[in-house]
This record gives structure tokens, sequence and C-alpha cells, in this order.
């Protein structure tokens, strides 16, 4: 037997091992990560939002390098340099968590499908977001281009609240466990929550907040386009409201307590939001306020997701007159 056999024989056994060593059920290490993979996504919202409302947009001049000559920052760019160059560095560890929480579910991927792909996606979007952060940089912080960099951010986070959910969720077939009034407020919700957070987007795009001093806006009225921006909020309000009205009439606990948490997210969003308009637009309010709408989106979807429920466990219909 040649060496370099010997060799692979050996590598193959220690993957075997290692495969052999991973969890075959949902552990507490398995929970870890997922609450980690949450995590990270809004941390990279917040640290994303702080490299914008400080200016630092442009604090590496170039991409995937931070200078022409250097991959790392430079004690001569100052602060906004530090700044951009932390975000860029937190992608690697979102990226390396994303990783480990794919290993984890590996053994489970067949029995588990939905773990296995709210875990693949992370780890390959993290690529996928690096690339349009370069793009943005390279694009001199296209209002656009930064729109659609931190949409696919909210579409991040909510699968990794989604992933959060299902790691505490038992396999089996899941069935609608709510009537249709509660089902169709849940997707109005939804609807009118994209809309909200598309249209807050563009009147971001508008507003003084571009990253850089030197980059382009949107060349639209920042004001017209915040009552855009509130009137679908408020109807989401009422939407919710609705929603928790039918839940708790229905004794669907669970969508009751999503659209529960939902609106205190959307409460303080509202605070903020005018806040932060009758003051100037603050960076550190308008920072807050990027943030909890990622985590407003992923109570939304949560919201509809616990409508289904396995089907051993669906809850009996409230008939008229019960």
């Amino acid at each position: 037997m040649s060496i370099l056999g010997s060799q692979s024989e050996k590598q193959q056994l220690s993957g075997r091992r290692f495969i052999d060593r991973l969890p075959t059920t949902i552990t507490k290490p398995v929970r870890v990560l997922a609450w980690l993979v949450f995590i990270t996504q809004v941390l990279i919202v917040g640290t994303g939002g702080a490299v914008r409302l400080t200016g630092s947009g442009l604090g590496c001049t170039t991409w995937p390098k931070c200078t022409d000559d250097s991959f790392v920052t430079t004690p001569e760019m100052g602060i906004h340099g530090a700044i951009e160059f932390g975000n860029r560095t937190l992608f690697f560890l979102l990226e390396i968590i994303a990783i480990l929480a794919f290993i984890a579910v590996w053994r489970l991927r067949k029995e588990r499908k939905d773990l296995f792909w709210l875990t693949l996606i992370p780890s390959f979007s993290v690529f996928f977001q690096a690339i349009l952060g370069g793009i943005t940089v390279l694009t001199n912080l296209n209002p656009y281009v930064v729109g659609l960099h931190y949409f696919v951010s909210v579409v991040l986070v909510v699968l990794g609240a989604l992933l959060v959910y299902r790691v505490y969720e038992a396999p089996g077939t899941r069935a609608l466990r709510v009537g249709a009034p509660l089902f169709q407020t849940g997707w109005f919700m939804m609807i009118l929550g994209t809309f909200t957070i598309a249209l807050g987007i563009i009147t971001t795009g508008a507003g003084p907040h571009a990253g850089d001093g030197g980059a382009a806006r949107n060349g639209l009225d920042p004001e017209i386009l915040q009552h855009f921006h509130a009137w679908p909020a408020y109807a989401l309000f009422a939407f919710t409201l609705l929603a928790i009205f039918l839940a708790h009439k229905e004794r669907v606990r669970p969508v009751r307590n999503f659209a529960l948490g939902t609106l205190g997210v959307m409460v303080l969003q509202i605070i903020v939001g005018v806040a932060q308009a009758r003051n100037a637009l603050p960076p550190l309010l308008v920072g807050i306020h990027m943030v909890l709408a990622t985590v407003l989106a992923a109570g939304l979807v949560l919201t509809v997701v616990a409508m289904y429920g396995r089907t051993a466990e669906r809850a009996p219909r409230v008939t008229p007159g019960s």
C-alpha cells in the first residue's frame, strides 16, 4: 500500500469519525448556534447602519481590500476606516457561525430538511452579501444598491428567526390550525410590512444619511416619502391588533404571542420613527429604526408560520355561537 493511499484512508476514517460525532437530535449546542445565527444577522445590520450613519461608507476606499495596498485598515484612515473594516470583519464571524450551524444539523438533513435549508442559505448568502457590499463601495454608495443590501439583510434576519423557531419545533406534518379570517389577516400583515420596509428604504435613500459626503441620493422628496412610509405602518398596526383579537378568540396561543411581540416592536418603531422625523433624523435613532425593522419583519413572518402546527396539535375551530 502506498503512503498516499494510507494517508487518504486515514483522512477518510477521520472524516467518518467526525461525522459520527455530529448530533442526530436537536441538542442544546444546536439551539445555541441557531440563536447565534439570528443574533449575528441582526448585529450586522447594526454595524452596517453605523457605517452609513457615521459617514464611513467609503472608510475603506476599495473592495475586497481596504486600500490599494492593504486588506486591513490603517491608522491614517482614522475612525471611518476602523468602522467600515469592523463591519467587514463581522461578516467573517457571521460566516463561521453559519457554517458551524450547517455542520451541526448535517446528520439531521433527511429528517429535518427545514433546518438543512435554513442553515445552508445563510452559509452561502454571506458571500453574496459581501459581494453586494463590494458593489456598494464600487458604485460610490448608490442609494438603490445600498437599499438592496439592506433588504437582503432583512431577509437573512427573518431566516435566522425561522431557524430559531424550528429548532424548538418537533418534526412532523403541519397543517393550518386557524380560521380563514386570522390566516388572511396574517398575510395582510406581511404584505403591509413589506411595503412599509420598502418605502422606508426609499425614504432613507432620499434623506441626509448617504454614508459619505460625496454619495448621491435618489432625488426624491423625503418629506413626502415619510408620509407614504407611515400610512402602511399605521394600517399594519391596525391589522396586528385584529390578529391578536382573532388569535385570542380561536385560542391559538403561539399566534397570539408572536402577534403581541410584533405589536410591541411596532410601538417602539412608531415612537422612534416619529421622534427621528421631528428631530432632523439623528443618526442614533435612525440606526435603532433600521435594526427594529428587521426584528419587526421576523415577527410578522413568525406570526404567520405559527398558524401552522403538527396535525395532531391542531386546535379546534371556533364555530358561531361557541
